[in-house]
């Protein structure tokens, strides 16, 4: 991307708060204006300090960070034209849906027939115009959400940060929430950094992912490349469901090697990520991708497993397997008949094809 295409870069950004560690190592992202990019990974990561730097509430310890082309290190946050959603809301309790909306506009010198406009296209924008009236307290965490969305876009940021803003809702009302905020996103554009440690979510809503561990971002990708072609093995198990089989490379031919499991099976692989002939790798294999009652000849890699347990989750059966030197093995299977024959401690042929299985760091 094209520096002066970017709504957001971090050029050799680092952050240490003790001086001695490295919470963030050496980042370098750059972001498009109107993309919707989210940094994922587990706490301690580095991702909600990178955030917090680019929000202005934490110092880079070394490196730039710009909003198009200004550089913000010495910018303070208020000056920064940053709309921020958290996961506790932050409203005023004491203060109407469009007070709250308001206050962002009324502290930046908007007068009073502005500010009304703004507060009903974006009470609009959330679908909460009825409630402009009512105070934070008689909404529902939801709606409490969509008031602070909009208040965050009320004054047309150049960039809306959300962090972990989902995070105390239930299960089925964060899902809701997840498609609203992409539909938002979608209608006006808005760049957006998310930060989540919800890997569903974040496949859900984002344009971009950029996957952190250890202050390091590990792949940035769109979601669909995330998931089916991780580039080192924290990635592949990290995001979604992942079979991982520990073996030793036994000969590459092109984009295919075999390796070697522990209890002496041989798997074709894609090779993606792997040393020389002799070199330990993790090969990952997810289990939607694996077929019951594989036939030699027709499929890639076949094996002789046995099913130890069946687990009914509606739209699919979530089968653990005992397959090479495994017991906790993962097939999932779509909900139906042609299914139904398998039961514990049945024997059964599994098998999986080379360019579904990647071989990656070990």
């Amino acid at each position: 991307m094209d520096a002066t295409q970017a709504a957001v870069r971090f050029e050799g950004v680092q952050k240490s708060y003790d001086g001695e560690t490295l919470v963030v190592k050496d980042l370098n992202l750059s972001i498009a204006k109107g993309e919707f990019v989210t940094m994922l990974g587990p706490s301690g990561s580095g991702k909600t300090t990178c955030l917090m730097m680019l929000a202005g509430f934490e110092t880079a310890t070394r490196g730039e960070i710009y909003i198009g082309q200004r550089s913000i290190n010495r910018v303070p946050p208020h000056k920064r034209n940053i709309g921020m959603v958290f996961q506790n809301y932050a409203l005023f309790p004491h203060m109407s849906v469009a007070e709250n909306l308001a206050y962002p506009l009324k502290v930046r010198g908007i007068d009073k027939a502005e500010r009304e406009t703004r507060v009903l296209r974006a009470l609009d924008m959330v679908q909460l115009a009825p409630f402009a009236n009512r105070r934070p307290g008689m909404l529902s965490g939801g709606q409490q959400q969509r008031v602070a969305v909009a208040r965050a876009l009320v004054f047309d940021p150049d960039i809306v940060l959300m962090d972990e803003p989902l995070g105390a809702l239930d299960k089925q009302l964060r899902e809701q929430m997840q498609y609203e905020i992409k539909h938002i996103h979608e209608r006006i554009g808005v760049t957006v950094v998310y930060v989540t440690h919800d890997q569903s979510e974040a496949l859900t809503m984002s344009n971009r992912i950029a996957v952190f561990n250890d202050g390091v971002i590990q792949q940035l990708a769109p979601p669909t490349e995330l998931y089916e072609r991780p580039s080192n093995a924290f990635v592949a198990h990290f995001i979604g469901e992942n079979n991982r089989l520990d073996g030793i490379v036994r000969s590459r031919d092109g984009d295919i090697c075999q390796v070697e499991l522990g209890d002496g099976s041989m798997v074709r692989s894609l090779a993606v990520n792997i040393g020389g002939v002799g070199s330990r790798t993790t090969l990952s294999l997810r289990p939607e991708r694996v077929t019951v009652h594989a036939k030699a000849g027709e499929i890639d890699n076949v094996f002789a497993g046995k099913v130890e347990e069946l687990i009914y989750l509606g739209d699919h059966i979530r089968t653990r397997v005992s397959l090479c030197g495994q017991d906790d093995f993962i097939v999932k299977l779509p909900n139906s008949d042609r299914h139904a024959m398998l039961e514990p401690g049945a024997n059964v042929h599994f098998g999986w094809n080379a360019g579904d299985c990647r071989a990656l760091d070990g």
